[in-house]
């Protein structure tokens, strides 16, 4: 299962109603923050998550609306007496970008590991899960993130019994292991099923539509996606600073053929997203204009 919270879904400033857009997910035990925007820690205290246990921190881009957020973040962690270390994964620069913003959080009882995304794609493999970091196309250097938990085949006992492998390598090889029994090897394979639907999260924001987007979000259970704009005469203007509309996300999500769509960083002037819906759902009909604090738990299909 991944819970899954849209923190914030506000774009370029906060509103008294409206955070700035954040993701938070968590997958067995490890949390991921995506973006971390002025009043992310309020909006994470609104949603009853903590901070403490937050294991990465990935940056879209660095624009202010992004990460002005973190020197805060990160006191809170410290002030929590957290200690285990911190991954903080972005753009190029993120170094440089995380140790400016430190200036006012000097001093943490945690180390911070920072990991720079140099190609158009990236590939990070975590315990359990992997990130996969994609660029898209903004007027900076922007990527997007999607969160994948792979599902091996079911165990197959009958298969482990003709082969008469012994019960103590049986978890091994459950969780992928080759095993060696006097001189014979033994693969996964042997004795698991077919591989089984895992669970895929896409992420992006800041962004004209691109054919990276439709390929990385490809079949995802939820595709979260930046509609700056709702109004249909805005298009030039999502065209001249590098947003999108939201009937541009809703074809990459009908494109992309994502289980559904929620969209998030709506410009401040737009004030009731929800009226634009309706020709929205004309495109892609399982969109939602997300708020402030929306969370599902994706489920594992045959557990759902």
């Amino acid at each position: 299962m991944l819970d899954v919270c849209l923190l914030g879904t506000g774009g370029m400033m906060p509103l008294p109603n409206r955070w700035l857009t954040s993701l938070m997910a968590r997958y067995n035990g490890k949390s991921i923050l995506i973006d971390c925007g002025e009043g992310t820690q309020i909006a994470m205290k609104e949603k009853g998550w903590s901070p403490k246990p937050i294991d990465i921190i990935c940056f879209t881009h660095f624009h202010a609306d992004h990460v002005s957020g973190l020197p805060g973040m990160l006191l809170t962690m410290g002030n929590a007496e957290r200690t285990e270390p911190l991954l903080i994964i972005g753009p190029k620069g993120v170094q440089r970008v995380v140790s400016a913003l430190r200036v006012i959080a000097p001093e943490l009882p945690f180390a911070i590991e920072c990991m720079e995304l140099t190609e158009p794609q990236q590939s990070i493999q975590m315990e359990g899960f992997r990130i996969e970091a994609f660029r898209v196309n903004h007027n900076v250097i922007c990527y997007g993130y999607s969160i994948v938990i792979d599902r091996i085949g079911k165990f197959q006992l009958e298969k482990a019994m003709a082969l008469n492998i012994d019960k103590k390598y049986w978890n091994k090889l459950q969780k992928g292991e080759t095993i060696t029994i006097d001189d014979k090897i033994y693969t996964p394979d042997m004795v698991l099923g077919e591989s089984r639907k895992g669970l895929k999260l896409t992420y992006c924001t800041d962004t004209r539509p691109t054919e990276s987007i439709v390929e990385n979000a490809k079949e995802a259970d939820l595709f979260i996606c930046e509609g700056m704009y709702g109004e249909p005469d805005k298009l030039a203007k999502a065209k001249e600073y590098k947003h999108m509309t939201f009937y541009e996300a809703a074809e990459l999500a009908r494109r992309a053929e994502v289980a559904q769509l929620w969209l998030t960083h709506y410009s401040p002037s737009l004030i009731r997203p929800e009226d634009f819906m309706r020709d929205v759902k004309k495109i892609f009909p399982n969109a939602y204009a997300a708020k402030d604090g929306r969370t599902v738990e994706l489920m594992f299909r045959d557990e759902a």
